[in-house]
């Protein structure tokens, strides 16, 4: 794989690390809403379901913000993202953001998997 400027990775790092933690916390603020959309997509348990995908994106994204433990957090976001592309955006067919902002985390994510954190963290 090619080097990728350091700047590159620390943006994708930042904008996505923010991005996790806004969405993480909307689990927890519109927890009603969230567990019903859950229930749409036909989750088991979608309230531990709310509970668990808001905790991994608050975490995570709070770990790329830190530049702390960037892969592992990285692998375990882009797994999440690749859940909610298949069950919400291609499976349910919902646009805005399974099928738009989803994608581009995952492949945000896959890319700081890949090249890792030039601090080597």
């Amino acid at each position: 794989m090619a080097r990728i400027d350091p700047r590159i990775l620390l943006a994708i790092r930042l904008i996505a690390g923010a991005v996790f933690v806004v969405f993480g916390i909307g689990k927890g603020v519109a927890y009603d809403a969230e567990v019903d959309a859950f229930r749409g997509y036909g989750l088991p348990l979608p309230g531990v379901a709310v509970v668990l995908v808001g905790a991994v994106e608050l975490a995570g994204g709070l770990l790329l913000l830190a530049g702390r433990w960037v892969r592992p957090a990285a692998a375990v976001l882009a797994a999440n993202m690749a859940g909610a592309f298949l069950v919400a955006g291609v499976v349910r067919g919902e646009l805005v953001p399974s099928l738009t902002l989803a994608p581009l985390l995952l492949a945000g994510m896959v890319v700081l998997v890949a090249a890792g954190d030039p601090r080597g963290n």
